[in-house]
């Protein structure tokens, strides 16, 4: 039997998603608690692996088992021998061709950013900062380029292991609310550190240091180079994950039902 979960989680006390050999990653802890339900280790395969600091409003993972229990023990259950930084949404039972790695159609990312002049206390390592002010305007019209099949080469990280730079960037939204910035990416893939790499971008070109056209130059360049620093990681979320329709699942976490 496969069963597919929806979870949450706050990436800061993990050394990211993967599987670690000191049990610090977040399939570690998961597995551990599925395992308990199960009463068999049990492995456990997510949509995508998150980096260490690196948050999921909204991660889907597969496993498969033998035993027989109500859908109810995968939530509850799982949750309590989760720690609190870590929650099962949702389960469902899924069929075999189910993989919730492979079967992806699209996922999307959320970086969320406070623009003050002081550093945040409360949601510290959960948004991301920038002191100067931002023009929101100017990093929207720069993310409108990025819409689109493109080689995203200038913003890949070097030990990335994509076969393939191109992807198809489907939405590049940019908002203010108040002192925070939520900059909202959907494709049908992303490279390593892909996002955090756009919104130094992006950023740079909020404080005036370069104009929106920038971001078609870097793409046409495709050198990781000369484009900005990579981001903090503190503010980035994974939150969406959309499969095929026959499969009748969730495609956000519930901070975003229904999706947008």
């Amino acid at each position: 039997m496969r069963i597919a979960i929806g979870l949450e989680y706050d990436g800061r006390p993990y050394c990211g998603w993967q599987s670690q050999p000191t049990g610090c990653g977040i399939q570690d802890v998961v597995e551990r608690a599925v395992a308990e339900i199960a009463g068999t280790e049990t492995s456990v395969t997510a949509a995508g692996r998150t980096d260490t600091g690196v948050h999921a409003s909204f991660q889907v993972a597969h496993f498969d088992v033998d035993v027989e229990r109500p859908v109810t023990a995968w939530v509850r259950g799982v949750n309590s021998n989760l720690p609190e930084s870590i929650s099962v949404l949702w389960a469902r039972e899924v069929p075999d061709d189910f993989h919730a790695r492979f079967a992806v159609e699209e996922r999307g990312y959320r970086y969320v950013l406070i623009n003050h002049p002081v550093r945040p206390g409360i949601m510290a390592g959960k948004v991301g900062w920038h002191h100067r002010p931002l023009d929101e305007a100017f990093m929207q019209q720069a993310a409108g380029k990025l819409l689109g099949r493109h080689d995203f080469s200038a913003f890949r990280a070097a030990e990335c292991q994509s076969r393939s730079p191109e992807k198809e960037m489907r939405r590049a939204g940019v908002t203010r609310l108040g002192d925070y910035i939520v900059f909202d990416f959907r494709a049908d893939g992303f490279l390593h550190h892909m996002v955090r790499n756009i919104v130094g971008c992006l950023v740079h070109i909020g404080v005036g240091n370069a104009k929106p056209e920038w971001i078609s130059e870097l793409l046409a360049h495709k050198d990781r180079t000369r484009a900005a620093p990579t981001f903090m990681p503190d503010g980035l979320y994974l939150s969406h994950i959309r499969y095929p329709s026959r499969f009748g699942l969730p495609d956000c976490g519930r901070d975003t039902w229904p999706c947008a």
